[in-house]
């Protein structure tokens, strides 16, 4: 059954049009975003709302949800991101795999609210706490995957390969849940890929080596080309901090870019998430493999990774995408406004990013969000092209937030000033997930979170470190 949907303004053409309709198709899919000829078999009014493609996460760790507000003090947490870590292990110790499904659940939850549709988990949650495989090696990911099946949210499971702690590093008691051999990673990986290998709710696959520090390059080789038989992106933390480029360039004498280009790892399938802290030819290595970069702003501020040179990025050619990453906050719109905003502080001009290959900033800030995203998952989703998955969002036109808009200017707003509030549906392949603001299983899942962080820092001072 093909259903027409009538909203007041539909995205269209890199901006907002009226007396246009979405038509989807029984498969989920997009019919045509344009016509109004069809007689399809249902019509569903929009009446002062917008509609638009639903927004993209790359990159989300959703145990880490558990953590926000808990490290915000030098006192537990040290400061920097390498003392962050303490914060973060502990509550990745604690959780039960019951746990991990309660805590992804809500943080999926979250990502529906601010307007996501597909979630792409960067998943390295292995092991049961002391390091014990379980009977299925799989069960925290299949765990995770059930998370977004219950809320709804397309999930593509980047499952990460972690096999040390570092270079000439003893293994650290924080990361036992993340260590698996490659071989072991290869085998569970493919258990799980073929799991869901005829699984009608669509979830999708991803290989993640962790990172140079955490998967050398004797491995790294293999894994890597496993994942390409298997076409398969791959994701990767690189250069997120200064220590890390150094110790690789001990290790290997190359910084991270830099290696996996000479090693002939990079491509358009490969996702170089943060490279924050690339040289201007290093940004010329992953434009020529037409690599994409997954900048994850509201974390890389809250941890002081650094600021992304997105401006040079963007001028290589090199696509965007966007992520959550720790959970600090959830809103993909001030990640994408944050990666000029950033800018503006260092340059102290304003809109950086304008104009850059002659397209709007609201524009490229949108396709970060949304197509580039989805690329980088290998998806169908981020835009309304024929055949595209039906995945879209609502936004009421009378949201406090957008007052004052008209359909030219709708873009402009929505990135630089809408507030969450104004998110009222989302549909997931064509499918209703959030009505009006409210998810059918919201009470539930915020209840059995709130359980979880009570246990889990139930033995604390306050500030998210055990006694």
């Amino acid at each position: 059954m093909t259903t027409r949907y009538n909203p007041a303004l539909l995205f269209d053409s890199g901006t907002f049009k009226s007396g246009l309709s979405l038509c989807v198709g029984s498969n989920g899919k997009i019919d045509t975003a344009t016509a109004v000829d069809r007689s399809p078999l249902a019509v569903v009014e929009l009446k002062n709302k917008a509609v638009l493609p639903g927004f993209v996460n790359v990159h989300s760790h959703a145990f880490q949800r558990l953590i926000r507000g808990k490290s915000e003090s030098r006192v537990t947490s040290g400061k920097d991101f390498w003392s962050w870590r303490g914060t973060m292990y502990h509550a990745a110790a604690s959780l039960s795999p019951q746990d991990v499904y309660d805590v992804a659940r809500m943080a999926f939850l979250e990502m529906v609210k601010a307007g996501t549709t597909t979630v792409g988990e960067f998943h390295y949650l292995h092991t049961a706490p002391d390091g014990t495989p379980y009977e299925d090696p799989n069960l925290l990911g299949r765990q995770v995957i059930d998370a977004a099946r219950s809320v709804g949210i397309r999930i593509v499971l980047l499952r990460s390969a972690y096999l040390r702690s570092g270079f000439e590093l003893s293994p650290d008691p924080g990361q036992t849940r993340f260590f698996e051999t490659a071989s072991d990673f290869c085998r569970n990986a493919e258990a799980l890929i073929g799991t869901y290998s005829h699984d009608p709710h669509g979830v999708r696959f991803g290989i993640a080596p962790h990172s140079v520090r955490a998967v050398p390059l004797d491995a790294l080789h293999p894994i890597v080309a496993w994942a390409r038989s298997k076409d398969l992106p791959v994701h990767m933390h690189v250069a997120e901090q200064l220590a890390e480029n150094a110790a690789c360039v001990r290790e290997y004498g190359r910084t991270p870019l830099a290696l996996l280009h000479d090693e002939k790892l990079l491509g358009p399938d490969f996702t170089a998430v943060h490279a924050i802290h690339i040289t201007d030819e290093e940004i010329a290595m992953l434009a020529e493999a037409q690599g994409t970069i997954c900048s994850c702003p509201t974390t890389e501020r809250n941890l002081g990774d650094g600021i992304l040179a997105a401006d040079s990025a963007m001028r290589a050619g090199i696509r965007i995408a966007l992520g959550s990453d720790s959970q600090a906050q959830i809103d993909p719109l001030e990640d994408a406004r944050q990666l000029d905003y950033h800018l503006r502080l260092m340059q102290q001009q304003r809109a950086i990013l304008d104009q850059i290959g002659g397209q709007s900033l609201s524009a490229r800030l949108f396709a970060c969000a949304t197509v580039n995203g989805a690329r980088s998952l290998g998806l169908d989703s981020g835009s309304f092209t024929q055949d595209s998955s039906a995945d879209f969002v609502t936004v009421d036109l009378n949201d406090l937030s957008i007052a004052g808009h008209t359909g030219e200017d709708l873009l402009q707003i929505l990135m630089f000033g809408l507030n969450r509030s104004a998110i009222k549906d989302v549909f997931v392949s064509g499918k209703q997930i959030l009505r009006d603001g409210k998810h059918a299983l919201e009470e539930e899942i915020v209840a059995r979170y709130q359980e979880v962080h009570r246990r889990v820092w139930k033995d604390t001072l306050g500030f998210g470190v055990a006694r």
